[in-house]
């Protein structure tokens, strides 16, 4: 039961991680509108693939977690 508790933990962990970091990004309108994300608009179909930003928030979680990875060292 032990084990069961601690997933717990960690999933509502990251539950809330994904939240709060949806609240941040909601004050930045340029994310999901970088220019190289593409954008298809024919008749009634849409569709959106955020490429660039993506890659950008990519490479923003890597240093940040290199960083985190080295500080705890």
């Amino acid at each position: 039961m032990q084990n069961w508790g601690w997933i717990l933990l960690a999933s509502g962990g990251l539950i809330c991680t994904v939240g709060i970091g949806l609240l941040i990004a909601s004050r930045f309108s340029w994310l999901g509108r970088l220019p190289g994300d593409i954008r298809i608009e024919e008749g009634g179909v849409r569709f959106y693939f955020p490429l660039v930003t993506c890659i950008v928030l990519s490479v923003l979680l890597s240093a940040i977690l290199s960083i985190a990875r080295l500080w705890w060292r």
